[in-house]
């Protein structure tokens, strides 16, 4: 159980990368861009869902 509250974590490592993509392919290659920056919106989006849903049930643990 613990790995699973490390791993979601790792949604803003991924998150990191794809924004570190896309802001090297912002000149040289420009669509392409877009996708990365969707990608680490999305990983951003994903970490805070896992963090909320970790705390909701957690909290129902307590009752």
């Amino acid at each position: 159980m613990k790995t699973f509250s490390i791993l979601h974590y790792l949604y803003l490592v991924f998150a990191a990368l794809f924004l570190f993509d896309a802001i090297g392919k912002w000149n040289s290659v420009g669509y392409d861009a877009y996708i990365s920056l969707f990608f680490s919106v999305l990983a951003l989006a994903m970490f805070f869902f896992r963090k909320k849903f970790k705390k909701r049930f957690q909290d129902r643990g307590k009752l």
